[in-house]
């Protein structure tokens, strides 16, 4: 008698210690719809789950936005979908919404969850497209009602070693939104010049040792080092600032690092060209009394908000705006430490 053919049993990747601290080891907080015990006690840690992204301000989100059922709104960053989620709980099953984003992986992922949730393509349109398109669906539908532009970066590209968005995972140094469309960090960073490096370092995240940096970076290329890991930056940023006193050094490489992944991050996605182009459309795309609230994240961000809001108001474009910024809870920021750089601003189109 022939044996039937079994397909072995694959096990699971063991991990050590008592909680996996490997990205693809954290199987049950990367399904959080079958580990929901799980998702709570990581959250309750002041933790975000692998593959999850905690919405940050919702509550002041829709306090700004009031929306009412049978309004048409836009969401310029669909991410994991949970302020999009807040957002069609208000429309109440009446109205729609249009979201964009990027990333071509997580937004299919937001999409099938959403749909599960009974917000399909009646209710809910998504584009992958960027937010800077806002006029072309503002003239196919319009205009909106509400708008909302979260401007920060998703904890699922964060935390996923493949995107190469952490310095403290091990990764390709990538950086894009979408893999699929522009260059790597990794190979930008092959072609640059010491003074652009210094540059970018300087106006994208006020990095003070842009300088020293710039240099120990573009001397490692020339030397045929090629910089295309995240830890290989990291190296070359910790070796620079070796000089460091002992007592800050850990402090500053940290804030360094954030600073230096950053920087290249907003270069790699024209991210400032983005949001610039996104203010300039944004008035046109509001119906008159239409909300805008946006979210920033760092300084250069914020200004250029806070300038296109108040200089929209001062030419009468905009009713009112929020001449101080709106902060998250310090509860929610105990809750979830990625909220604590947020700045919310707000504005009535006249």
């Amino acid at each position: 008698m022939e044996q039937e053919q079994q397909t072995p049993h694959k096990r699971r990747v063991r991990y050590k210690g008592k909680y996996p601290k490997k990205f693809e080891e954290k199987y049950k907080e990367l399904q959080p719809e079958k580990y929901q015990d799980t998702i709570e006690h990581v959250i309750k840690k002041g933790n975000t789950p692998a593959g999850m992204h905690i919405s940050i301000m919702v509550q002041e989100i829709l306090d700004t936005l009031k929306i009412q059922p049978g309004e048409t709104g836009f969401d310029a960053t669909l991410g994991y979908g949970g302020h999009t989620k807040a957002m069609l709980a208000c429309l109440n099953g009446q109205g729609h919404i249009y979201a964009t984003d990027v990333d071509p992986e997580e937004s299919a992922k937001t999409k099938k969850r959403l749909e599960e949730l009974g917000y399909g393509e009646d209710i809910l349109t998504i584009r992958l497209q960027n937010f800077c398109t806002i006029d072309e669906i503002a003239k196919e539908v319009g205009g909106f009602d509400f708008i909302l532009a979260d401007l920060g970066v998703s904890s699922m590209q964060i935390d996923n070693p493949k995107r190469g968005f952490s310095f403290k995972v091990d990764g390709p140094l990538d950086l894009r939104l979408n893999q699929e469309a522009g260059i790597s960090a990794a190979e930008r960073l092959d072609t640059i010049t010491r003074e652009e490096l210094a540059g970018m370092l300087y106006e994208n995240s006020d990095e003070p040792y842009c300088e020293e940096l710039a240099k120990a970076i573009t001397d490692e290329i020339r030397k045929g080092n090629r910089i295309d890991t995240t830890t290989k930056l990291r190296e070359v940023i910790e070796k620079t600032l070796d000089f460091l006193p002992e007592k800050e050094k850990k402090d500053t490489i940290k804030k360094t690092c954030q600073r230096t992944f950053q920087a290249l991050r907003i270069d790699v996605n024209r991210e400032f060209e983005v949001l610039y182009e996104f203010m300039e459309k944004l008035p046109d795309a509001l119906k008159p009394g239409g909300r805008v609230a946006i979210l920033t994240f760092h300084s250069g961000e914020d200004k250029l908000v806070k300038k296109a809001l108040k200089e929209g108001c001062r030419a009468g474009i905009y009713a009112d705006y929020s001449k101080g910024v709106v902060r998250p809870s310090a509860q929610e920021c105990a809750q979830n430490g990625r909220a604590r750089s947020t700045k919310m601003r707000w504005a009535v189109r006249a």
